[in-house]
Protein backbone atom coordinates (compact mmCIF):
# COMPACT_ATOMS: atom_id res chain seq x y z
CA UNK A 1 0.00 0.00 0.00
CA UNK A 2 1.22 3.47 -0.79
CA UNK A 3 1.69 6.21 1.78
CA UNK A 4 2.27 6.01 5.50
CA UNK A 5 -0.47 4.71 7.77
CA UNK A 6 -1.35 8.12 9.23
CA UNK A 7 -1.93 9.45 5.71
CA UNK A 8 -4.01 6.44 4.77
CA UNK A 9 -6.03 6.87 7.92
CA UNK A 10 -6.68 10.51 7.06
CA UNK A 11 -7.71 9.64 3.50
CA UNK A 12 -10.25 7.08 4.69
CA UNK A 13 -11.40 9.28 7.57
CA UNK A 14 -12.06 12.19 5.23
CA UNK A 15 -14.56 10.06 3.32
CA UNK A 16 -16.93 10.03 6.30
CA UNK A 17 -15.98 13.24 8.11
CA UNK A 18 -18.60 15.47 6.40
CA UNK A 19 -21.50 13.04 6.88
CA UNK A 20 -23.99 14.36 9.44
CA UNK A 21 -21.85 17.30 10.55
CA UNK A 22 -23.85 20.31 11.71
CA UNK A 23 -22.50 23.50 10.17
CA UNK A 24 -23.44 25.58 13.18
CA UNK A 25 -21.99 23.58 16.06
CA UNK A 26 -19.39 21.56 14.19
CA UNK A 27 -20.76 18.50 15.95
CA UNK A 28 -22.54 15.50 14.48
CA UNK A 29 -26.21 14.57 14.13
CA UNK A 30 -25.87 10.94 13.20
CA UNK A 31 -28.91 9.43 14.83
CA UNK A 32 -29.53 5.72 14.31
CA UNK A 33 -31.30 4.79 11.08
CA UNK A 34 -31.60 8.39 9.89
CA UNK A 35 -30.16 9.54 6.58
CA UNK A 36 -26.62 10.38 7.79
CA UNK A 37 -26.25 7.06 9.61
CA UNK A 38 -27.72 5.18 6.65
CA UNK A 39 -25.14 6.86 4.42
CA UNK A 40 -22.42 5.58 6.73
CA UNK A 41 -23.94 2.10 6.68
CA UNK A 42 -23.76 2.21 2.88
CA UNK A 43 -20.13 3.32 3.20
CA UNK A 44 -19.49 0.30 5.45
CA UNK A 45 -20.87 -2.00 2.78
CA UNK A 46 -18.79 -0.35 0.07
CA UNK A 47 -15.59 -0.61 2.11
CA UNK A 48 -16.30 -4.27 2.81
CA UNK A 49 -17.01 -4.93 -0.87
CA UNK A 50 -13.76 -3.17 -1.84
CA UNK A 51 -11.93 -5.69 0.36
CA UNK A 52 -13.96 -8.70 -0.73
CA UNK A 53 -15.68 -9.06 2.65
CA UNK A 54 -19.30 -10.29 2.42
CA UNK A 55 -21.74 -8.31 4.58
CA UNK A 56 -24.64 -9.74 6.55
CA UNK A 57 -27.23 -8.17 8.88
CA UNK A 58 -28.66 -9.78 11.99
CA UNK A 59 -32.23 -8.53 11.75
CA UNK A 60 -31.61 -5.98 14.50
CA UNK A 61 -29.82 -3.38 12.41
CA UNK A 62 -26.28 -4.59 13.18
CA UNK A 63 -23.95 -5.06 10.19
CA UNK A 64 -21.17 -7.67 9.91
CA UNK A 65 -18.40 -7.92 7.32
CA UNK A 66 -16.71 -11.33 7.16
CA UNK A 67 -13.09 -12.22 6.44
CA UNK A 68 -13.51 -15.97 6.40
CA UNK A 69 -16.87 -17.55 7.12
CA UNK A 70 -17.42 -18.10 10.85
CA UNK A 71 -17.66 -21.77 11.73
CA UNK A 72 -17.96 -23.16 15.19
CA UNK A 73 -17.37 -20.64 17.97
CA UNK A 74 -13.96 -19.13 17.34
CA UNK A 75 -14.45 -16.06 15.11
CA UNK A 76 -12.93 -12.81 16.37
CA UNK A 77 -15.27 -9.82 16.25
CA UNK A 78 -14.19 -6.17 16.13
CA UNK A 79 -15.89 -2.86 15.37
CA UNK A 80 -18.02 -0.14 16.97
CA UNK A 81 -20.88 2.17 15.95
CA UNK A 82 -21.68 5.11 13.65
CA UNK A 83 -24.44 6.91 15.58
CA UNK A 84 -23.77 9.98 17.70
CA UNK A 85 -25.20 11.93 20.59
CA UNK A 86 -26.74 15.29 19.60
CA UNK A 87 -23.90 17.47 18.31
CA UNK A 88 -21.37 14.85 19.35
CA UNK A 89 -17.77 14.41 18.35
CA UNK A 90 -16.37 12.79 15.22
CA UNK A 91 -14.43 9.92 16.77
CA UNK A 92 -16.79 8.32 19.27
CA UNK A 93 -17.78 5.13 17.46
CA UNK A 94 -16.64 5.61 13.85
CA UNK A 95 -12.96 5.46 14.84
CA UNK A 96 -13.40 1.80 15.76
CA UNK A 97 -14.95 0.95 12.40
CA UNK A 98 -12.48 2.86 10.24
CA UNK A 99 -9.62 1.35 12.26
CA UNK A 100 -11.02 -2.15 11.75
CA UNK A 101 -10.92 -1.80 7.97
CA UNK A 102 -7.40 -0.38 8.09
CA UNK A 103 -6.29 -3.17 10.42
CA UNK A 104 -7.46 -5.69 7.82
CA UNK A 105 -5.40 -3.79 5.24
CA UNK A 106 -2.35 -3.93 7.53
CA UNK A 107 -2.71 -7.66 8.11
CA UNK A 108 -3.09 -8.39 4.43
CA UNK A 109 -0.13 -6.19 3.52
CA UNK A 110 1.95 -8.16 6.01
CA UNK A 111 0.83 -11.43 4.45
CA UNK A 112 -1.11 -12.54 7.52
CA UNK A 113 -3.61 -15.31 6.83
CA UNK A 114 -5.84 -15.71 9.92
CA UNK A 115 -6.59 -19.20 11.17
CA UNK A 116 -9.75 -17.93 12.83
CA UNK A 117 -12.37 -15.91 10.92
CA UNK A 118 -12.39 -12.16 11.50
CA UNK A 119 -15.68 -10.24 11.54
CA UNK A 120 -16.06 -6.44 11.43
CA UNK A 121 -19.19 -4.98 13.05
CA UNK A 122 -21.18 -1.76 12.92
CA UNK A 123 -23.68 -1.80 15.79
CA UNK A 124 -26.89 0.23 15.64
CA UNK A 125 -28.09 2.82 18.20
CA UNK A 126 -25.19 2.54 20.65
CA UNK A 127 -25.73 6.03 22.06
CA UNK A 128 -29.47 5.69 22.58
CA UNK A 129 -29.89 9.25 21.32
CA UNK A 130 -32.84 8.43 19.06
CA UNK A 131 -34.77 5.65 20.79
CA UNK A 132 -33.62 6.15 24.38
CA UNK A 133 -31.91 2.82 25.09
CA UNK A 134 -28.11 2.74 24.74
CA UNK A 135 -26.39 -0.21 23.07
CA UNK A 136 -29.74 -1.16 21.56
CA UNK A 137 -28.29 -3.28 18.76
CA UNK A 138 -25.94 -5.29 20.96
CA UNK A 139 -28.62 -5.68 23.65
CA UNK A 140 -30.97 -7.15 21.04
CA UNK A 141 -28.31 -9.44 19.59
CA UNK A 142 -27.47 -10.86 23.01
CA UNK A 143 -31.03 -11.04 24.28
CA UNK A 144 -30.43 -8.43 26.99
CA UNK A 145 -33.42 -6.53 25.58
CA UNK A 146 -36.62 -8.19 24.38
CA UNK A 147 -37.47 -7.68 20.72
CA UNK A 148 -41.06 -6.62 21.43
CA UNK A 149 -39.93 -3.91 23.84
CA UNK A 150 -37.34 -2.63 21.37
CA UNK A 151 -39.86 -2.65 18.52
CA UNK A 152 -42.11 -0.25 20.43
CA UNK A 153 -39.44 2.28 21.39
CA UNK A 154 -40.22 5.64 19.79
CA UNK A 155 -38.17 8.68 18.91
CA UNK A 156 -39.16 12.30 19.55
CA UNK A 157 -41.23 12.34 16.34
CA UNK A 158 -43.16 9.22 17.35
CA UNK A 159 -41.41 6.89 14.89
CA UNK A 160 -40.93 3.42 16.36
CA UNK A 161 -37.72 1.46 16.16
CA UNK A 162 -39.54 -1.22 14.16
CA UNK A 163 -40.70 1.39 11.66
CA UNK A 164 -37.20 2.84 11.30
CA UNK A 165 -35.73 -0.64 10.93
CA UNK A 166 -38.28 -1.61 8.28
CA UNK A 167 -39.82 -4.37 10.33
CA UNK A 168 -39.79 -5.91 13.82
CA UNK A 169 -36.32 -6.67 15.17
CA UNK A 170 -35.20 -10.29 15.25
CA UNK A 171 -34.10 -10.10 18.87
CA UNK A 172 -31.66 -12.57 20.42
CA UNK A 173 -29.47 -14.39 17.90
CA UNK A 174 -27.69 -17.18 19.82
CA UNK A 175 -26.92 -18.85 16.49
CA UNK A 176 -24.86 -15.82 15.47
CA UNK A 177 -23.49 -14.86 18.88
CA UNK A 178 -22.32 -18.42 19.41
CA UNK A 179 -19.98 -18.15 16.44
CA UNK A 180 -17.84 -15.51 18.12
CA UNK A 181 -14.96 -16.44 20.38
CA UNK A 182 -13.80 -12.92 21.29
CA UNK A 183 -14.64 -9.24 20.75
CA UNK A 184 -12.24 -6.31 20.62
CA UNK A 185 -13.54 -2.73 20.37
CA UNK A 186 -11.23 0.18 19.61
CA UNK A 187 -12.52 3.55 20.82
CA UNK A 188 -11.30 7.08 21.32
CA UNK A 189 -10.60 7.67 25.00
CA UNK A 190 -13.28 9.74 26.71
CA UNK A 191 -10.95 11.33 29.23
CA UNK A 192 -7.31 12.32 29.75
CA UNK A 193 -5.72 9.23 31.30
CA UNK A 194 -3.64 8.49 28.20
CA UNK A 195 -2.56 12.13 27.99
CA UNK A 196 -1.37 11.93 31.59
CA UNK A 197 0.36 8.59 30.88
CA UNK A 198 1.95 9.97 27.68
CA UNK A 199 0.72 6.91 25.81
CA UNK A 200 -1.06 6.82 22.43
CA UNK A 201 -2.97 3.61 23.17
CA UNK A 202 -4.39 1.97 26.29
CA UNK A 203 -6.27 -1.17 27.29
CA UNK A 204 -9.53 -1.07 29.26
CA UNK A 205 -9.93 -2.91 32.55
CA UNK A 206 -13.58 -2.23 33.33
CA UNK A 207 -16.67 -0.10 32.68
CA UNK A 208 -18.34 1.59 35.64
CA UNK A 209 -21.94 0.55 36.33
CA UNK A 210 -24.29 3.21 35.01
CA UNK A 211 -27.88 3.91 34.07
CA UNK A 212 -30.56 6.37 33.02
CA UNK A 213 -33.58 7.39 35.08
CA UNK A 214 -36.46 9.60 33.90
CA UNK A 215 -38.29 11.71 36.44
CA UNK A 216 -41.67 13.23 35.54
CA UNK A 217 -42.69 16.12 37.78
CA UNK A 218 -46.31 17.26 37.49
CA UNK A 219 -47.56 20.51 38.96
CA UNK A 220 -50.14 23.13 38.04
CA UNK A 221 -49.76 25.27 34.95
CA UNK A 222 -50.73 28.88 35.60
CA UNK A 223 -50.10 32.50 34.68
CA UNK A 224 -46.62 33.81 35.50
CA UNK A 225 -47.88 37.31 36.27
CA UNK A 226 -51.03 36.71 38.28
CA UNK A 227 -50.25 33.61 40.37
CA UNK A 228 -48.92 34.48 43.82
CA UNK A 229 -45.67 32.78 44.74
CA UNK A 230 -47.30 31.18 47.78
CA UNK A 231 -50.03 29.64 45.62
CA UNK A 232 -47.80 27.99 43.07
CA UNK A 233 -47.29 24.25 42.44
CA UNK A 234 -44.28 24.72 40.21
CA UNK A 235 -42.62 21.53 38.90
CA UNK A 236 -39.63 23.55 37.71
CA UNK A 237 -38.65 24.22 41.32
CA UNK A 238 -38.74 20.49 42.05
CA UNK A 239 -36.73 19.79 38.93
CA UNK A 240 -34.10 22.45 39.71
CA UNK A 241 -33.68 21.18 43.26
CA UNK A 242 -33.24 17.64 41.93
CA UNK A 243 -30.43 18.69 39.59
CA UNK A 244 -28.57 20.33 42.47
CA UNK A 245 -29.23 17.38 44.77
CA UNK A 246 -27.90 14.91 42.18
CA UNK A 247 -24.75 16.97 41.81
CA UNK A 248 -24.20 17.12 45.57
CA UNK A 249 -24.90 13.43 46.21
CA UNK A 250 -22.56 12.37 43.39
CA UNK A 251 -19.73 14.52 44.71
CA UNK A 252 -20.16 13.14 48.21
CA UNK A 253 -19.82 9.60 46.86
CA UNK A 254 -17.08 10.12 44.28
CA UNK A 255 -19.61 9.22 41.59
CA UNK A 256 -20.95 10.99 38.50
CA UNK A 257 -24.44 12.43 38.05
CA UNK A 258 -25.63 14.42 35.04
CA UNK A 259 -28.95 15.88 34.01
CA UNK A 260 -28.36 16.88 30.42
CA UNK A 261 -31.86 16.60 28.98
CA UNK A 262 -35.11 18.25 30.01
CA UNK A 263 -38.60 18.65 28.57
CA UNK A 264 -40.96 21.39 29.77
CA UNK A 265 -44.71 21.74 29.19
CA UNK A 266 -46.08 24.06 27.90
CA UNK A 267 -42.61 25.59 27.49
CA UNK A 268 -43.86 29.19 27.51
CA UNK A 269 -41.91 32.13 28.91
CA UNK A 270 -44.89 33.62 30.69
CA UNK A 271 -46.43 30.42 32.05
CA UNK A 272 -45.68 28.32 35.12
CA UNK A 273 -44.94 24.83 33.76
CA UNK A 274 -47.52 22.10 34.20
CA UNK A 275 -44.95 19.33 33.78
CA UNK A 276 -41.18 18.97 33.71
CA UNK A 277 -39.43 15.78 32.65
CA UNK A 278 -35.71 15.32 33.27
CA UNK A 279 -33.28 12.48 32.65
CA UNK A 280 -30.61 11.53 35.18
CA UNK A 281 -27.46 9.80 33.97
CA UNK A 282 -25.72 8.26 36.99
CA UNK A 283 -22.41 6.35 37.13
CA UNK A 284 -20.16 5.02 39.88
CA UNK A 285 -17.18 2.76 40.39
CA UNK A 286 -19.27 0.01 41.98
CA UNK A 287 -22.95 -1.06 42.07
CA UNK A 288 -23.44 -0.22 45.75
CA UNK A 289 -22.30 3.37 45.25
CA UNK A 290 -24.51 3.74 42.19
CA UNK A 291 -27.54 2.35 44.03
CA UNK A 292 -26.89 4.62 47.01
CA UNK A 293 -26.61 7.65 44.74
CA UNK A 294 -29.86 6.97 42.91
CA UNK A 295 -31.73 6.18 46.15
CA UNK A 296 -30.49 9.44 47.68
CA UNK A 297 -31.63 11.45 44.67
CA UNK A 298 -35.03 9.72 44.74
CA UNK A 299 -35.41 10.62 48.42
CA UNK A 300 -34.43 14.25 47.90
CA UNK A 301 -36.79 14.48 44.93
CA UNK A 302 -39.73 13.08 46.90
CA UNK A 303 -39.05 15.39 49.83
CA UNK A 304 -38.88 18.47 47.63
CA UNK A 305 -42.03 17.45 45.73
CA UNK A 306 -43.99 17.37 49.00
CA UNK A 307 -42.82 20.91 49.78
CA UNK A 308 -43.68 22.16 46.28
CA UNK A 309 -47.04 20.41 46.04
CA UNK A 310 -45.96 18.50 42.96
CA UNK A 311 -46.20 14.82 42.00
CA UNK A 312 -43.19 12.80 40.90
CA UNK A 313 -42.77 9.52 39.02
CA UNK A 314 -39.30 8.01 38.58
CA UNK A 315 -38.79 5.47 35.78
CA UNK A 316 -35.68 3.38 35.33
CA UNK A 317 -34.97 3.38 31.58
CA UNK A 318 -31.74 1.39 31.46
CA UNK A 319 -29.10 0.07 33.85
CA UNK A 320 -25.77 -1.50 32.93
CA UNK A 321 -23.94 -3.38 35.69
CA UNK A 322 -20.24 -3.24 36.41
CA UNK A 323 -18.35 -4.75 33.49
CA UNK A 324 -14.93 -6.18 34.27
CA UNK A 325 -13.32 -7.13 30.99
CA UNK A 326 -11.65 -10.51 30.72
CA UNK A 327 -8.68 -10.01 33.02
CA UNK A 328 -6.46 -12.54 31.31
CA UNK A 329 -7.17 -11.06 27.90
CA UNK A 330 -6.61 -7.48 29.08
CA UNK A 331 -3.29 -8.42 30.68
CA UNK A 332 -2.26 -10.32 27.56
CA UNK A 333 -3.02 -7.36 25.29
CA UNK A 334 -1.43 -4.81 27.61
CA UNK A 335 1.77 -6.87 27.60
CA UNK A 336 1.61 -7.33 23.84
CA UNK A 337 1.21 -3.59 23.25
CA UNK A 338 3.23 -2.35 26.24
CA UNK A 339 0.19 -0.20 27.01
CA UNK A 340 -1.35 1.13 30.24
CA UNK A 341 -4.54 -0.40 31.63
CA UNK A 342 -7.35 1.94 32.69
CA UNK A 343 -11.04 1.87 33.64
CA UNK A 344 -13.72 3.99 32.01
CA UNK A 345 -16.99 5.53 33.08
CA UNK A 346 -18.44 5.38 29.56
CA UNK A 347 -20.72 2.62 28.28
CA UNK A 348 -19.98 0.65 25.11
CA UNK A 349 -21.27 -2.29 23.10
CA UNK A 350 -18.23 -4.11 24.48
CA UNK A 351 -19.82 -3.87 27.90
CA UNK A 352 -22.90 -5.74 26.67
CA UNK A 353 -20.96 -8.39 24.78
CA UNK A 354 -18.59 -8.98 27.72
CA UNK A 355 -21.34 -10.94 29.47
CA UNK A 356 -21.26 -13.49 26.64
CA UNK A 357 -17.70 -13.80 25.31
CA UNK A 358 -14.13 -12.74 26.16
CA UNK A 359 -14.02 -9.01 25.43
CA UNK A 360 -11.38 -6.31 25.40
CA UNK A 361 -11.21 -2.62 24.58
CA UNK A 362 -8.42 -0.47 23.19
CA UNK A 363 -8.41 3.30 23.70
CA UNK A 364 -6.75 5.90 21.49
CA UNK A 365 -5.46 9.08 23.11
CA UNK A 366 -7.75 12.12 23.07
CA UNK A 367 -5.63 15.30 23.52
CA UNK A 368 -8.58 17.38 24.70
CA UNK A 369 -10.00 14.74 27.01
CA UNK A 370 -13.43 15.93 25.83
CA UNK A 371 -16.06 13.62 24.36
CA UNK A 372 -19.74 13.82 23.32
CA UNK A 373 -18.80 17.28 22.07
CA UNK A 374 -17.35 18.84 18.90
CA UNK A 375 -14.13 19.36 20.89
CA UNK A 376 -13.50 15.60 20.90
CA UNK A 377 -10.25 14.94 19.05
CA UNK A 378 -7.51 12.50 18.12
CA UNK A 379 -4.28 13.05 16.20
CA UNK A 380 -3.75 11.13 12.97
CA UNK A 381 -0.48 9.72 14.33
CA UNK A 382 -2.27 8.37 17.41
CA UNK A 383 -5.06 6.95 15.26
CA UNK A 384 -2.41 5.19 13.17
CA UNK A 385 -0.91 3.83 16.40
CA UNK A 386 -4.38 2.58 17.28
CA UNK A 387 -4.70 0.81 13.93
CA UNK A 388 -1.32 -0.85 14.42
CA UNK A 389 -2.29 -1.92 17.93
CA UNK A 390 -5.61 -3.32 16.72
CA UNK A 391 -3.89 -5.18 13.87
CA UNK A 392 -1.42 -6.74 16.33
CA UNK A 393 -4.24 -7.75 18.64
CA UNK A 394 -6.29 -9.26 15.82
CA UNK A 395 -3.24 -11.16 14.55
CA UNK A 396 -2.59 -12.42 18.07
CA UNK A 397 -6.19 -13.61 18.43
CA UNK A 398 -6.80 -15.04 14.95
CA UNK A 399 -3.48 -16.76 14.24
CA UNK A 400 -2.88 -19.92 16.23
Amino acid sequence: MSGDLASRFRALWDEIAPVGRDAGSGGYLRYALTEPERELRAWFRSQAQRRGLPVTEDGNGNLFAHWGEPEGSDAVLTGSHFDSVPHGGAYDGPLGIVSAFLAVDELRAAGVAPDRPLVLAAFVEEEGARFGVPCLGSRLLTGALAADRAAGLRDAAGVSFAEALGGPPAGARPDLLGRFGAFVELHVEQGRALVDADAPVGVASAIWPHGRWRFDVVGEGNHAGTTRMADRRDPMLTYAFTVLAANKEARLRGAHATVGRVSVEPNATNAIPSKVTGWLDARAADPETLSGLVDAVRGKLAERARRDGTEVTVTEESVTPLVAFDGGLAKRLATLLDAPVLPTGAGHDAGVLAAHLPTAMLFVRNPTGVSHSPAEAARDADCAAGVRALARVLEELTCR
